[in-house]
């Protein structure tokens, strides 16, 4: 096991956790959210290989945030995580937010996890990402997808 010391990834917080929702179903969960207390602070259409439509939710003023995912075609990666939950909305992945991307992806990578992307990539609401495999690590997989966010400038 490494030392704290020795681990230079720098994970600050959870950023966010990601809920995939079945398609057509998006504005019902926000609503649903809203009444426990959560604000909207972000809504984008995420196309590419990700072809989702993303809230993002906030509680209180912590840094933490729901991420509501809704398929946006059957090749997204999330309604196969809608399929996987037997239809239903269910958990997808958990994003730890880092000062430095390029850093914490070279540590990560160094200390021999499998990273799905090939570099960070541009993630929505203007962050950088990528994504670390469910069995990114031989000895102990965390059976989730993980996420890698770094703020977007000026945050």
């Amino acid at each position: 096991m490494l030392a704290p010391a020795e681990h230079h990834s720098a994970l600050q917080w959870i950023d966010h956790i990601a809920i995939a929702v079945p398609a057509g179903e998006l504005e019902a969960q926000v609503a649903a959210y809203r009444r426990l207390g959560f604000l909207e602070v972000h809504r984008e259409d995420v196309l590419g290989g990700d072809q989702v439509r993303e809230v993002l939710l906030r509680i209180g003023g912590g840094p933490n945030l729901i991420q509501l995912l809704e398929p946006l075609s059957p090749a997204s990666p999330v309604q196969k995580v809608v399929e996987r939950n037997g239809g239903r909305p269910g958990f997808a992945h958990i994003a730890y937010r880092v000062p430095d991307i390029e850093a914490a992806y070279q540590s990560l990578a160094k200390a021999g996890f499998r990273i799905v992307d090939a570099a960070p990539r541009p993630g929505s609401r203007g962050t950088r990402v990528f994504f670390l495999h469910p069995k990114s690590h031989a000895e102990t997989p965390f059976g989730y997808l993980i996420e890698i966010v770094e703020a977007p400038a000026g945050e």
